[in-house]
């Protein structure tokens, strides 16, 4: 009798644990699922720092009524502050010119420039306007002339890479009483531009 009774307490030590939990099975493991990446805006490009390069455009304009044209090229250097969407900055530049005045060997041959820029930047582009001082020196019948004036346009640069700026920019200059000739001097420029940025 001790015999069975030792054997069935036994089998129910052993099935004890089965019951332990209930009727209910074990909970099964859920994979765990990571969340889908958040994508991220691309950052703006960056337009802090110098930069230099080179310009080729065409020029018109009048002088007292003489109309005058040509091609002009040059260098130009410059620095530009981000802001965030807004840019500052400043560029100087000088140019070599062959705006001839109608009906004469008269020329603008060359035309330098000192301006503040302040842009807004869309994606990659930035869209700017100019103001400030500008240089000329004509040659008229065969003396030197030159005088200091005032310039102001707008432009568009596309930032290519994080190193190559490209552009185009209008200029209207301006120049009263040109070297004390009492003539008035109107010019207009459209140049393309393109640039390092270090």
């Amino acid at each position: 009798m001790k015999r069975h009774l030792i054997a069935l307490s036994a089998v129910f030590a052993a099935a004890t644990p089965a019951f332990a939990g209930g009727l209910a099975p074990a909970p099964i493991d859920q994979p765990v699922i990571a969340p889908a990446p958040v994508p991220v805006a691309p950052l703006g490009v960056d337009w802090t720092g110098p930069y230099v390069g080179a310009q080729l455009g065409y020029g018109f304009g009048d002088a007292d009524g003489t109309d005058f044209d040509g091609v002009l090229g040059g260098a130009q250097a410059g620095y530009n502050y981000d802001l965030g969407k807004w840019v500052v900055g400043a560029e100087l530049d000088y140019n070599f010119a062959n705006l001839e005045l109608d009906g004469s060997s008269d020329t603008i041959d060359q035309i330098g420039r000192l301006k503040a820029k302040a842009g807004y930047e869309i994606g990659k582009a930035l869209l700017y306007g100019t103001a400030g001082g500008a240089y000329a020196e004509a040659d008229v019948g065969g003396s030197t002339l030159s005088d200091f004036g005032w310039v102001a346009g707008a432009g568009v640069d596309y930032m290519v890479t994080d190193n190559i700026i490209a552009g185009v920019e209008y200029l209207y200059h301006s120049f009263d009483d040109f070297d004390d000739s009492g003539v008035d001097v109107d010019a207009n420029t459209v140049a393309a531009k393109v640039s390092f940025k270090f």
